[in-house]
């Protein structure tokens, strides 16, 4: 039995979240402004009868594909936000189920630690960034959830919600793991909206 652990459709990539996506992608890019659907199941494996449904049924193009024992990730995209929710309802289909059976997620922690200091992100854009740096004197939001796959959202809707910095995204594995950086105020607003995008994700 495939088990649904993350279903979440974003309607617009945010310019950072698009550009970090990229430099991670193997497949193909995407761009700000895609529609994107982010898809994981269990077992992994599972996976690639997924990914062949969704290609041959719609025009949605392969961002990334993650197979590891456990759990497997699908990432497509597309301009047209009709492609990627037609590829869903396909996938859903395909799975006999509705975005509703997916794994509910939780927030493992979250935390703002304000007025970072300069030995400490150092440390943080030599070990852990992907994205952007993160600069002393920064607050830093960092937020981690199950399954992985929905800290993707969180970080869009921050992006969408506030004026601030990437540092860093990972999403998949059996966490998921989300760090920004910016002003005290940018940050609480980008936190409030990473928060309320987990408690409440979207599903099309």
């Amino acid at each position: 039995m495939i088990k649904l652990r993350t279903y979440v459709y974003i309607d617009s990539l945010q310019p950072q979240l698009a550009e970090y996506m990229a430099t991670v992608s193997q497949g193909f890019l995407p761009i700000p402004g895609d529609a994107c659907l982010w898809v994981e199941v269990s077992p992994g494996m599972a996976v690639h009868r997924l990914t062949d449904i969704a290609l041959k049924a719609t025009r949605v193009h392969l961002a990334q594909q993650v197979v590891e024992r456990e759990y497997g990730t699908l990432v497509i995209h597309q301009r047209d936000q009709e492609d990627v929710r037609e590829a869903g309802r396909i996938l859903l289909a395909n799975l006999r189920a509705r975005h509703t059976d997916r794994q509910q997620p939780r927030i493992a922690w979250r935390e703002i630690i304000r007025g970072m200091t300069p030995d400490h992100t150092v440390l943080i854009n030599r070990q852990d960034r992907r994205g952007s740096m993160i600069l002393p004197g920064q607050s830093m939001f960092i937020l981690e959830t199950e399954p992985a796959g929905y800290v993707i959202y969180a970080a869009n809707q921050a992006e969408k919600a506030s004026n601030v910095t990437l540092v860093d995204a990972r999403a998949v594995g059996a966490f998921g793991r989300l760090t920004l950086a910016g002003k005290e105020g940018d940050i609480d607003e980008a936190a409030a909206a990473a928060i309320a995008a987990i408690e409440n994700p979207v599903a099309d």
